[in-house]
């Protein structure tokens, strides 16, 4: 039987069959533990696999194999060296919601973010949520931020989950897709999702005013059918970011101002530090390069520097 993955528990996983949209509870084959996948899990929500039933009765199966991914999002393991987490697989694109406060979205982790899905190309949605509660002089600032990744080419949408302001120029953009839906705990993910898809029912809680940070109400990522060909793939919220398999001379591929800059550099293996004859360098002292991507570049460069 084949079927896809819509959640993942760590040790179980559930899996619909393809063909008639039952659910099967299925624990993965012990040849996969053996492997050395570099990846903290083998099998992640949107994969395709192959199950053997186990207890027709009770619908437990074993996945027996994984298909070839079209693409999948990938971050750096918090907990074991040297190893990735895939956050999801075989993608349309993804959406990364995003609140300037309560809790705070950096732009270093929105760099971040684009830069990993860049990497594996899939298209990236920046969604800028929580319009209520944003003071004038933030809301000149997110004027600022929208127009910078705009202006790279990046589709940016204005959302408020409680008043429904942007939420239909947001289901629009989802449907007939498969898409990742991410971002810090606290950002509102799942109110947004509740208010798109009113069936879903998904937990929410407050973010705490002593922190200022989201709590997480997602514990495991699941995909969710939303009619129309579409799914929502709800992640757990991400605190950090770590990049996973970009090697330091490959960051600047992922920039997308970098990117059309890359052969017009004094050398050709330039990483747009001290190098002289920099067109990067450059640009970005034409102001044609935001200041703030330039530094989330050094800092992703600092990083991947130091793992060597």
């Amino acid at each position: 039987m084949t079927g896809l993955v819509l959640r993942s528990t760590g040790s179980w996983y559930e899996v619909q069959d393809l063909e008639v949209l039952t659910i099967w509870k299925c624990r993965l084959k012990g040849k996969f533990k053996h492997l050395d996948l570099k990846v903290t899990n083998p099998v992640a929500v949107g994969d395709v696999v192959d199950v053997e039933i186990e207890n027709e009765q009770q619908r437990t199966a074993i996945i027996s194999a994984i298909h070839t991914r079209e693409n999948y999002i990938a971050r750096r393991s918090v907990h074991k060296t040297g190893h990735s987490h895939i956050l999801a697989a075989n993608l349309d694109q993804a959406a990364l919601v995003v609140t300037l406060t309560f809790p705070k979205t950096s732009l270093g982790f929105i760099d971040r973010f684009l830069v990993t899905t860049e990497s594996f190309r899939i298209p990236t949605l920046l969604v800028f949520n929580k319009q209520d509660i944003l003071a004038p002089e933030w809301l000149d600032l997110q004027e600022d931020i929208v127009s910078l990744y705009r202006g790279i080419g990046y589709d940016c949408l204005l959302t408020d989950a409680l008043s429904g302001a942007g939420l239909d120029a947001l289901k629009a953009k989802l449907l007939g897709k498969k898409t990742l839906l991410s971002g810090h705990s606290g950002v509102g993910k799942s109110t947004l999702m509740n208010q798109l898809y009113p069936g879903l029912n998904l937990k929410t809680q407050q973010v705490s005013t002593y922190a200022n940070k989201g709590v997480h109400t997602t514990t495991f990522a699941e995909m969710h059918a939303c009619g129309e060909g579409t799914y929502i793939i709800d992640s757990p919220g991400i605190k950090e970011l770590g990049l996973s398999g970009i090697a330091p001379e490959e960051i600047s591929h992922f920039f997308p101002e970098m990117r059309s800059l890359l052969n017009t550099c004094r050398f050709h293996n330039c990483l747009h530090v001290e190098e002289p004859g920099c067109s990067v360098k450059q640009a970005v002292a034409e102001d044609r390069i935001g200041i703030s991507r330039y530094e989330s570049y050094l800092s992703m460069l600092s990083n991947q520097d130091n793992r060597r």
